[in-house]
């Protein structure tokens, strides 16, 4: 194609995302408020949500912020946002070349000095090259920062979705990218605006725990934080929806909330008897009072 369509189709998630959540779509979607005024999400992996929200037009005429801990994820978005011709460009390099000593090649640009100076473009590629061949579309680093996870038994991977790549990059035109600590995006949000959070999992069990999606770990602390803030915007007038695992812990951390558990397939233990269905937890902050604009929260806004 190598061409911007005049009228491109609804975008849809562009990565493979361990936890994402396209397959839950229907339920956040019950969950939503009736009227927000921005949007918030600042755990975005594979933007599910986001993306579902725009297609539907929920999302015309406010402000959108995304953001995300890890670097290379959002650089990737941000390429799609502002250069995806030569994203897909690259992309389609990448395709022709793809083999395992080449999956292998690619891997380890990131422990090269040079790697910083990459275009964005290029670098943004290669997020998605790796993605789209890795195992699992896992995204794990090592206590470098190194990506590590090897390359998936795939016979026929898609690695360049041409037309879906720049519906994604029209849908993020005009939005807000942040990468960093979630804390600092969420300072932005103001009463009757709609935030998701969708954090990294607290562990189901003890050796279950995964916490390499950065090289910063999200740990049991940072679970208390994220409720302290969870209370702290709800209690402005701040509509909030999370996702997390169904764990006594996560469950008394917000037994103050209306709480769901949800059914979700997950395929990311390397031991396929681990798979399959696992329960979440939906947990939706309470129905306030605050006045913001011409938006006032009361018990019919959720």
């Amino acid at each position: 194609m190598n061409y911007r369509p005049l009228f491109p189709p609804s975008p849809s998630p562009f990565l493979k995302w361990a936890g994402g959540k396209r397959q839950l779509l229907p339920l956040l979607l019950n969950h939503l408020p009736r009227q927000f005024n921005n949007y918030f999400e600042p755990f975005l992996g594979g933007g599910a949500l986001f993306f579902e929200l725009y297609s539907l037009g929920k999302l015309e005429g406010k402000k959108v912020f995304l953001g995300d801990a890890n670097r290379e994820l959002i650089l990737t978005y941000r390429a799609l946002q502002r250069e995806p011709k030569r994203v897909i460009d690259h992309l389609r390099e990448f395709q022709r070349s793809h083999s395992k000593e080449f999956y292998y090649f690619v891997r380890g640009w990131d422990r090269g000095e040079e790697f910083e100076t990459l275009e964005p473009a290029l670098r943004g590629a290669r997020f998605i090259y790796l993605n789209r061949t890795c195992f699992n579309g896992l995204w794990r680093v090592n206590r470098n920062g190194y990506f590590n996870v090897p390359m998936g038994d795939y016979k026929n991977p898609k690695i360049l979705d041409e037309e879906n790549l720049w519906a994604v990059s029209e849908a993020l035109q005009g939005v807000t990218l942040f990468n960093g600590d979630y804390k600092e995006l969420l300072k932005l949000a103001q009463p009757g605006d709609f935030v998701y959070l969708d954090p990294p999992y607290h562990p189901l069990t003890s050796t279950s725990n995964f916490t390499s999606y950065t090289k910063e770990s999200f740990s049991q602390e940072e679970q208390i934080k994220l409720a302290q803030l969870f209370d702290h915007l709800t209690a402005r007038g701040v509509f909030v929806l999370e996702s997390n695992s169904n764990t006594p812990f996560i469950c008394t951390l917000y037994r103050k909330y209306q709480i769901e558990i949800v059914h979700a397939n997950r395929a990311i233990n390397s031991k396929a008897s681990n798979r399959g269905k696992v329960e979440e937890v939906l947990i939706k902050g309470k129905r306030g009072s605050r006045k913001k604009g011409n938006l006032k929260m009361t018990k019919e806004s959720w």
